[in-house]
C-alpha cells in the first residue's frame, strides 16, 4: 500500500499512516538505512495519522531528543463514550497490566504520564438511529442500551504531554470515557456494539509540531480525519 506523504526533504519524511498498518521497520521498507528504519515514534496498528521518519542519523537523534524533552506537540482526535463537558488533565503513571501483559494500566509505580483532553463536541444517537443500527435488538435489549446511556459520545482533542504506550487509550479508560471501538480498553461487549457502526478504534493523530532537525524552524503539520472515521461520525449525526 503506497503511503501518502505530507512533507519531505533531505532530512525527514512525514507520512499519513492508514489504519491497519503495523509500524514495524522489519515489515515496511522506507528506503532509509537507519536504526528502526528511521522511525522517530510509532502509532498503534489501527490508529491513523501523522508519522515521522528521519532520513539521516543527525535528524533521527535530533527528533528523538525533541520527543524526550517534550518539545514536540502532538494532537489526536478521539471519539469517546459518555459526555465530557470540560477540559480534563489526567496525571496517572502507566505500566503493564499485571493481569494482562498485552495491556497497560494506571499504576502507582508506573512511568509518569500526562494527557490533556479538550471537548470539541457532544453527540447523541436518537432512539430512531439506535433502532437503525441495532434492528435485530428486541425491546428489552434496546431499553438496556438506553439505561447504559450507550448513545452518548464526545469528540475530543487529546494532547499527550508524555509518550507512553497506549497512553491516550489507558487514560481515557481510567476516567471512564473509553474510545469508541477500542478492542483493548473499551470492553468486549461495548466494542462489539461500536463496531456495528465504527469499523475500528476512533483515534487519529491529527497534528504535530516540532523544530526542523536541520534548520531549527518550527513546523506544524496536519492530517485530515480519514473517510472511515468521518462516516462513523456522520452516522451519529444522522447523515449517513
Amino acid at each position: 500500500m503506497p503511503l501518502k506523504i505530507i512533507f519531505q526533504d533531505d532530512h525527514l519524511l512525514v507520512l499519513d499512516k492508514p489504519p491497519g498498518l503495523v509500524v514495524d521497520p522489519d515489515q515496511i521498507d522506507f528506503g532509509i538505512q537507519l536504526p528502526r528504519g528511521g522511525l522517530v515514534h510509532r502509532l498503534d496498528k489501527d490508529t491513523s495519522g501523522i508519522l515521522l521518519v528521519a532520513k539521516t542519523q543527525a535528524a533521527l537523534e535530533n527528533l528523538q531528543y525533541q520527543f524526550k524533552e517534550r518539545i514536540v506537540n502532538k494532537e489526536y482526535i478521539a471519539l469517546v463514550h459518555g459526555l465530557l463537558e470540560q477540559l480534563v488533565k489526567v496525571e496517572g503513571a502507566i505500566g503493564r497490566n499485571p493481569g494482562d501483559r498485552e495491556k497497560f494500566t494506571v499504576l502507582a509505580d508506573g512511568k509518569e504520564a500526562v494527557t490533556e483532553f479538550q471537548p470539541i463536541k457532544s453527540l447523541q444517537f436518537t432512539v430512531n438511529r439506535l433502532q437503525e443500527i441495532f434492528p435485530d435488538f428486541n425491546k428489552i435489549q434496546m431499553r438496556k442500551l438506553e439505561r447504559q446511556k450507550y448513545g452518548e459520545f464526545t469528540l475530543l482533542r487529546c494532547l499527550p504531554r508524555t509518550g507512553r504506550t497506549h497512553q491516550i487509550r489507558v487514560h481515557l479508560k481510567y476516567i471512564n470515557h473509553p474510545i469508541v471501538a477500542d478492542d483493548k480498553y473499551a470492553g468486549r461487549k461495548i466494542c462489539r456494539l461500536d463496531k456495528r457502526w465504527c469499523p475500528r478504534i476512533f483515534l487519529h493523530a491529527a497534528k504535530i509540531g516540532f523544530n526542523h532537525p536541520a534548520t531549527g524552524e518550527w513546523m506544524e503539520l496536519e492530517s485530515e480525519l480519514p473517510e472511515d472515521l468521518k462516516k462513523a461520525f456522520e452516522r451519529i449525526k444522522g447523515k449517513a
